[in-house]
């Protein structure tokens, strides 16, 4: 994996940043997202990220132990992902839930990112987000 200067780690959160603000900025959840992460230091901002992506570790973990995606193992790492956004980002519901399960694999830079704890971990996640909001 190719380390960022940080010219080229500032210019890729910033048009990430924009890209956010285009598609979602108009929401509520945005709106509570802007407002909860305005006070996290860097240090703060890594701790929830790292957090976020152990979340996606136990995806992987669940998937590599031969768990179904809609095993209780998986769907509580569904709803421990809910938890996290909710208590981290915004009010994550089952509605957004699923949309994120679905951005998880269509959208190549996040699925990259959360395969990296193993190939077909964001399609795992996707499909445990998605029994757990159907439940």
């Amino acid at each position: 994996m190719k380390t960022l200067n940080n010219k080229e780690y500032e210019n890729a959160k910033n048009s990430y940043e924009n890209e956010v603000k285009e598609k979602w900025g108009h929401t509520d959840a945005y709106k509570q997202s802007q407002e909860k992460t305005a006070g996290y230091s860097q240090e703060k901002q890594s701790e929830v990220n790292e957090g976020l992506m152990a979340v996606f570790a136990e995806f992987a973990k669940a998937m590599n132990n031969g768990l179904s995606a809609d095993s209780d193992e998986a769907v509580a790492v569904a709803e421990k992902l809910q938890a996290y956004i909710t208590e981290n980002f915004y009010t994550c519901t089952n509605e957004i839930l699923s949309g994120l399960g679905e951005m998880y694999v269509l959208d190549e830079r996040f699925k990259e990112n959360i395969d990296k704890y193993g190939k077909g971990t964001a399609e795992y996640a996707r499909s445990a987000i998605k029994f757990y909001c159907n439940q």
